[in-house]
């Protein structure tokens, strides 16, 4: 991922804790589809999968923090380095926050079989913004192992679109509500299950604008589109 270093064994440890984090990404992005699975099938088994997965996930998080820890405190970088490093550890923390969602909507499907009213919402319109959110979060990866600034910026507008079903779902869910009180307290749990599809999204769009901050130094969080586009010409 990162260029040539004139420190061999300086770029072999960059190349290591970059390979660290992708497979943290694997992890994660298989912890995504198991919950998709789990939601589309009500399957409990294969939400339980996704809890158990999360303890890995967390162990991953603590050790890459702490070789990245490890690296900067013998290496001292500077400029371009010290930002891909630093990027590298946000990248790994809302990996980590993607894995917390993902046991979330796990445990949100486990919540709403046991309620016995899993067949009576419309629990199967979140698989579209579901599929949005996995890809998204397989693009930023992608993006990041290359640091592609023209990917990570149609990352960002890609992210407009899981808001869109977001505000769409919302709005069903509480016409069901309307209709029938009883399915309240199931709808809440779909509400809440929703949003975290909706962070997932989030996650991506955080790590396509640290690969903006690695490459052009400009920190783009509260940036427009417009804004961010100009900034990299």
């Amino acid at each position: 991922m990162p260029d040539k270093h004139l420190s061999t064994q300086f770029d072999s440890e960059l190349n290591g804790v970059s390979s660290r984090v992708m497979e943290l990404g694997g992890l994660v992005e298989s912890q995504i589809r198991q919950a998709i699975y789990a939601l589309a099938q009500f399957n409990a088994d294969a939400a339980s999968q996704v809890i158990e997965t999360e303890h890995r996930v967390n162990q991953m998080e603590v050790e890459i923090d702490r070789e990245l820890s490890s690296i900067i405190a013998r290496r001292q970088p500077t400029a371009r380095d010290l930002r891909l490093l630093m990027a590298i550890s946000k990248t790994t923390a809302n990996l980590e926050r993607v894995g917390d969602e993902s046991a979330k909507i796990a445990r949100m499907v486990r919540s709403i079989i046991d309620s016995g009213s899993a067949r009576a919402l419309p629990a199967s319109e979140l698989n579209v913004a579901c599929d949005l959110a996995s890809g998204l979060l397989r693009k930023a990866l992608d993006a990041f192992a290359r640091l592609d600034t023209a990917a990570a910026v149609a990352i960002l507008k890609e992210d407009d679109l899981i808001d869109k079903e977001f505000d769409g779902f919302v709005r069903k869910l509480i016409t069901y509500m309307m209709e029938d009180p009883r399915t309240i307290s199931a709808s809440l749990d779909l509400l809440f299950l929703a949003k975290a599809i909706e962070r997932i999204g989030d996650h991506a769009k955080n790590i396509a604008e640290f690969i903006i901050y690695v490459v052009k130094g400009a920190d783009v969080r509260h940036s427009s589109i417009e804004q961010i586009e100009s900034a990299l010409k």
